[in-house]
């Protein structure tokens, strides 16, 4: 049977062919150490887990969720706290707080929300593969604007062409950044106000790793460079914070007309977010905050270790601040496709090469921290064991 043309249009998602490649190995012996995929392996904190418990057994919670496709208002106000005590951010949970079912679908939305067909959206390479199958499924035209390591990997807003920003209708941007680890600043939010609000884009600003940041970056929303609620929305999550990734929960914030144009293509294409599960993302936003600190230190440490490896071999750089990825260049005379391969060819790890978030990934590749440590330390060991000179 024939499917749909727009299908055609979209490339294979990394992390589904990623995953073939580590069974298609596994299934043929192979002791595969896997540090591509972002999906952090420490539990979700117990009390996050005995409150999803505790209001699953009411059934009153069986039926369809509490405000539905808007999240229930317990939640909205939790995560509008959230934001007031975490990023100094004021959002009225009632117009411009909006419940979803992770980030992820935030950024479809988003575009069934802003994009008609033809319309241009903006989007950064190298970047999260989603938000181009966002664009392309919402039958938008996505426009890569390169980010590069001389600018601290953020988009230099002055070099899009006039007449593209002109019929641009949206822009996803993503800081802390997947896959570089970039972080944003206060500056560069204000000029890209600026820039939004001249042209008349929508900005998504995906968030989800605003908290995993370290030393040297600041933690910072978006939305809080004044005039940011006029242009676009912020999405967030509790999948990287909380390790909640499974339980996909997350939210849109700011700007009323957009929170309200997604909240009207969710009620046509959901029915909400199953009501313990929000109840468990209030405790979590009310109880956790402490969680993330000890994350942190379990990423620092792990960040250290790779380091370490890397500069035995030879590649020596100062990585990005944020996120719990690594963006690493790869040995000069090979491409990103060639280490990765000869990585996994000898030491059965895989990494993610740097051309699948974009061609101006090409020279890197993306190592993810969200592994037992005694399989890091085995991942680390074989890396020395085979290219130290």
């Amino acid at each position: 049977m024939e499917t749909a043309e727009r299908l055609k249009r979209i490339p294979p998602y990394l992390f589904m062919e990623l995953r073939k490649k580590i069974n298609q190995a596994k299934a043929e012996g192979v002791d595969v150490i896997s540090l591509a995929i972002g999906d952090p392996v420490e539990a979700t904190p117990p009390g996050v887990v005995e409150e999803l418990r505790r209001t699953a057994g009411d059934p009153i919670n069986h039926r369809y969720p509490i405000d539905e496709e808007k999240g229930m208002l317990a939640f909205r106000q939790e995560v509008a706290r959230w934001y007031v005590r975490r990023y100094g951010v004021t959002v009225d949970p009632q117009t411009e707080v909006l419940g979803l079912i992770g980030s992820k679908e935030g950024c479809h939305h988003f575009v069934l929300a802003r994009v008609n067909p033809g319309d241009v959206v903006l989007m950064t390479d190298p970047g999260y593969p989603a938000y181009r199958a966002s664009i392309l499924m919402g039958e938008g035209v996505p426009y890569n604007v390169p980010i590069l390591p001389e600018n601290g990997y953020l988009p230099v807003l002055a070099d899009i062409p006039t007449d593209v920003a002109k019929k641009a209708k949206g822009m996803f941007l993503n800081y802390p950044n997947n896959p570089t680890g970039a972080c944003a600043n206060r500056k560069f939010l204000s000029e890209l106000v600026e820039f939004a609000r001249h042209f008349d884009i929508a900005i998504c600003y995906d968030n989800p790793y605003g908290e995993i940041v370290f030393e040297g970056a600041e933690r910072l929303s978006f939305l809080s460079v004044p005039g940011a609620k006029d242009v676009g929305i912020e999405l967030n999550s509790l999948s990287k914070p909380f390790n909640m990734c499974g339980w996909r929960i997350g939210m849109a914030c700011g700007n009323a007309d957009l929170i309200s144009a997604i909240s009207k293509v969710k009620e046509n294409t959901d029915s909400g977010i199953f009501n313990p599960i929000q109840y468990a993302a209030i405790y979590a936003l009310r109880h956790e905050e402490p969680f993330i600190e000890e994350m942190l230190k379990i990423y620092r440490r792990r960040r250290e270790r790779v380091l370490s490896t890397l500069r035995k071999i030879g590649i020596d750089f100062t990585p990005a601040p944020g996120t719990f990825y690594l963006w690493v260049p790869v040995p000069k005379g090979m491409t990103s496709l060639e280490f990765t391969n000869r990585l996994f060819d000898k030491t059965g790890i895989v990494v993610a090469a740097g051309p699948a978030y974009g061609q101006y990934g090409e020279g890197f590749i993306r190592i993810s921290l969200t592994v037992p440590d005694d399989r890091l330390e085995e991942a680390m060991e074989r890396i020395e064991r085979e290219f130290v000179l």
